[in-house]
């Protein structure tokens, strides 16, 4: 039995699993200030709006007021100066979207990128509601979408770990469902729906299947919302084997790479960067974090490189 349970370790996620990661994730926070050199992180700088401020009234200066407090369409119209009055803001709902795909269903080393992704979005929904915010997402397939609504609710956080579990659990070698590289793109769509301004968004992904449609759902998001893109990837095509064969699949249809070709190695090299490229892109386009998480490495400590801590910012003051 013990042998059986080895072998699942990096294949398959429990619910478990994914609860008691709500410990690792209290010094994560999601707001990046040092640049990313890792490979596929490009050069990068994210611009989080963060807890604000959210207008509570209008009211007339006073002498103590800052004059860049006066709104001067108000004032013009009403012929004395009036002041915008801001409160903190309480709190910001986040939504963590999960991709569960077969593309996901890949991994060289550690874990496939879907135990990385499930891996990541937990700790990220932990720490959320550990910061006092509701969290909800959606975790999705090649076939259907699961949804939970946000809530500041531990119990809504096991639920979304039980939900990630379960569409995880289907993930195998012998996939029933041919690939969907359109999923992305709809799951997006019921996103915008939803998050019509000040979220937090979190899209774990290896974005298999974007086009030109997913960047456009992005770029509404992202102009009224905070969008943190945290790119699961296996480094396998980074740092091709010399020789030897790799069986690769679509889901149904497999086919052989024989990578002591050097036609073979240098179209899988041209992919990889061409993506890699276009990713970058887009991040530097849509002003977003795209932040590389690697599945050949621990999850949690990759996160705690990415995105600077709290406790850490406070000691540097």
């Amino acid at each position: 039995m013990s042998g059986e349970a080895d072998r699942e370790v990096g294949v398959h996620v429990t619910t478990q699993q994914l609860v008691a990661l709500e410990g690792r994730a209290r010094d994560l926070t999601f707001i990046q200030r040092a640049r990313s050199h890792q490979q596929l992180a490009g050069r990068m700088q994210s611009a989080m709006r963060g807890r604000g401020l959210v207008f509570e009234e209008l009211r007339e200066y006073l002498p103590c007021d800052d004059v860049r407090s006066i709104d001067w369409r108000v004032t013009a119209r009403t012929g004395r100066p009036v002041v915008r009055v801001y409160g903190e803001e309480k709190e910001r709902p986040a939504i963590i979207v999960v991709d569960q795909r077969i593309n996901m269903f890949f991994g060289s080393r550690l874990a496939m990128k879907s135990v990385a992704a499930a891996q990541a979005a937990m700790l990220t929904a932990w720490r959320i509601l550990g910061s006092g915010d509701r969290v909800g997402g959606f975790v999705f397939d090649d076939q259907k979408v699961s949804e939970v609504k946000p809530h500041r609710s531990r119990n809504a956080v096991i639920a979304f770990a039980d939900r990630i579990a379960a569409l995880n659990r289907g993930l195998k070698a012998a996939y029933p469902a041919p690939p969907s590289p359109e999923a992305l793109d709809g799951v997006l769509r019921q996103v915008a729906e939803i998050a019509q301004h000040d979220f937090l968004l979190v899209i774990v992904s290896d974005f298999d299947g974007h086009s030109e449609t997913t960047r456009q759902l992005l770029l509404k998001l992202s102009s009224r919302n905070d969008v943190v893109c945290l790119l699961v990837y296996d480094p396998f095509l980074l740092e091709l084997p010399s020789s030897g064969e790799i069986v690769v699949s679509g889901g149904r249809l497999q086919a052989e790479l024989p990578l002591s070709k050097p036609a073979v190695r240098r179209s899988i090299d041209k992919f990889a960067k061409d993506r890699g490229d276009e990713l970058r892109a887009w991040q530097r386009q849509l002003g977003l974090p795209m932040l590389p998480v690697s599945a050949a490495e621990e999850v949690a400590p990759q996160l705690r490189s990415l995105l600077e801590q709290s406790a850490w910012r406070q000691r540097r003051r």
